[in-house]
C-alpha cells in the first residue's frame, strides 16, 4: 500500500517538537479525559509476563511509565523521534521514580534492534503519524519474539452518522480554540485533526496486521469507535 501519512516526516517531527510542552493538555482535551483509561485497557491486553518491552512513539512517556509500574521486573524502552517530547518524558520518568525505563530517540520506520528482541511492543497514538504504517508494523513484527505481542492504541475517524456529526462539531470548534491558546502556529493543531481523519479505518488496520503475518488479532473499540485497541501476536 502507499503512504498512510503524506505529510513529510520532518514536518511531523517539527510539529511534535513545537507542541511538546502542551501535548499532555491536548491529549486530555482530544480524548475527553479518557486517554489514561484507554492506556490501562490497552496494557491489560498484554497477557504474558514480558521481560523486554518496546514502547514506540512514546511521546511524553505516559504509557511507558504505566508499563514500567505494571511490570517492574521488565526492561522498558521508550522510543520517539521528537527530542522535545523526550525531554519532557525524561522529566516525568524522573518524577515517577521508576528505575526500569530507558528513553531513546529513534525512527519507528527503521528500528535499530535485532530480530526477535522483544516480548511486547506497544504504540499509542503514534501509528497514524508515521509515513507508512505497514512498514512500521512490519518492523514491529520483525523485532518481536515468536509469540510476542503487539498492542496498538490509536484514534480513528468516526463513521457512525450521529456521533460523526457531534465529533466534527467538537473538533471544528475546539481545534481553532486550542490553536489560539497553545499554538505557535494553528496549523500544528490542524495537523492533529487531519492525521486522524486521513488515517486508515479500524478494519483496514487489522487487515494490514493480518497481511504482515500477525495472528490472533483482536479489536476493542473505544468511545463509539473514535479510538480502538488492536492487539495481536507474532
Amino acid at each position: 500500500m502507499g503512504l498512510t501519512n503524506k505529510v513529510p516526516e520532518k514536518d511531523v517531527q517539527q510539529t511534535f517538537n513545537n507542541i511538546a510542552s502542551n501535548y499532555d493538555k491536548l491529549n486530555l482535551i482530544m480524548s475527553l479525559g479518557t486517554h489514561q483509561k484507554w492506556r490501562r485497557q490497552a496494557t491489560a491486553k498484554i497477557d504474558s509476563h514480558p521481560n523486554q518491552i518496546l514502547d514506540l512513539c512514546c511521546g511524553t512517556a505516559d504509557w511507558t511509565i504505566m508499563l514500567a509500574k505494571r511490570y517492574p521486573h521488565a526492561q522498558i524502552i521508550g522510543m520517539d523521534f521528537s527530542q522535545e517530547m523526550l525531554k519532557i518524558a525524561q522529566q516525568k520518568v524522573g518524577k515517577s521514580e521508576v528505575k526500569n525505563i530507558t528513553l531513546k530517540i529513534g525512527d519507528a520506520m527503521q528500528l535499530s534492534y535485532d530480530d526477535n528482541s522483544f516480548d511486547a511492543v506497544t504504540i499509542g497514538f503514534g501509528l497514524r503519524n508515521v509515513p507508512d504504517a505497514s512498514q512500521v508494523l512490519a518492523e514491529i513484527y520483525r523485532v518481536l519474539k515468536p509469540g510476542g505481542q503487539l498492542v496498538c492504541l490509536e484514534a480513528f475517524k468516526v463513521e457512525t452518522p450521529i456521533i460523526k456529526f457531534g465529533w466534527k462539531v467538537y473538533f471544528d470548534q475546539l481545534m481553532p480554540l486550542m490553536g489560539k491558546l497553545f499554538a505557535k502556529s494553528p496549523k500544528e493543531y490542524k495537523y492533529l485533526d487531519d492525521s486522524v481523519n486521513k488515517f486508515v479505518s479500524i478494519k483496514y488496520l487489522a487487515k494490514i496486521m493480518q497481511d504482515i503475518g500477525f495472528k490472533n488479532i483482536e479489536i476493542d473499540n473505544l468511545m463509539f469507535k473514535a479510538a480502538a485497541i488492536h492487539s495481536a501476536e507474532k
